[in-house]
């Protein structure tokens, strides 16, 4: 997972991710359709996060990757100042509908991370980056952008999907051909990131890592669960360096 300098910020994005994401945006906010297991798997995120960085009431947040707003808002109800970014049109459309609708204040913004980092370096208190990484060229890239926002001895927390013969099996297998649970082509294995490739490009960031963590899903319950097995899903929490 190696940072491609050479590239404009701007072009650190799959089209045919966009058109992906576009294509259901108007089904993100319901709980039983493709993104039944993000609505799912939610108050584990938040309550990990929480756990973690302590309470949210207060801080200033940014979710990269935000998509239709799920992670945002909730985050924005604990109590934080969330900024929600995508270059998702569609799926920002909806998150800021949704915002009206719920009451719940999150700012949405149409910019790369890359961009939105340059203009807004040390300026937050928790950057989250969710189910995001494994979806872009170059996802040292966003890392260095997630490291680049917080302030020093800030939190930014990832989660993604890890590269082996199970996380196959089950990610892309099970999860989109067998269960259904997610549609046909949303997950590529080429693109999923191993720990060690994550953690590498945390460290070259400037970021530690301090804890992780794996997601299991059991079909007989329908539940999700967080768990020390890595093997496939898995969230990595990181601190920024105090200078």
């Amino acid at each position: 997972m190696q940072q491609n300098t050479s590239s404009s910020t701007t072009q650190n994005v799959s089209q045919a991710e966009i058109d992906k994401f576009s294509a259901l945006a108007s089904r993100w906010w319901d709980p039983e359709s493709e993104f039944k297991p993000l609505h799912a798997i939610n108050p584990l995120r938040l309550g990990w996060v929480q756990d973690i960085a302590g309470s949210l009431n207060g801080k200033k947040i940014v979710d990269v990757g935000c998509g239709g707003g799920i992670l945002a808002e909730s985050m924005a109800v604990a109590g934080a100042q969330v900024t929600g970014i995508d270059l998702a049109e569609k799926s920002l459309t909806v998150a800021r509908l949704h915002s009206l609708e719920s009451g719940v204040k999150v700012d949405y913004q149409s910019v790369s991370a890359e961009d939105f980092a340059a203009q807004h370096a040390g300026q937050f208190d928790v950057v989250t980056c969710m189910e995001m990484l494994e979806h872009v060229p170059d996802p040292a890239s966003i890392v260095q952008a997630c490291s680049q926002m917080v302030k020093p001895g800030g939190w930014v927390f990832f989660s993604t999907l890890n590269r082996n013969t199970k996380s196959f099996l089950f990610a892309i297998v099970g999860a989109e051909y067998v269960l259904r649970l997610l549609p046909k082509g949303t997950h590529s294995y080429e693109k999923f990131i191993k720990p060690s490739e994550l953690s590498r490009a945390v460290r070259q960031s400037g970021l530690t890592v301090m804890q992780m963590a794996g997601m299991e899903y059991n079909p007989i319950t329908d539940l999700y669960s967080l768990s020390n097995d890595t093997s496939v899903n898995y969230l990595m929490a990181t601190q920024k360096k105090v200078l």
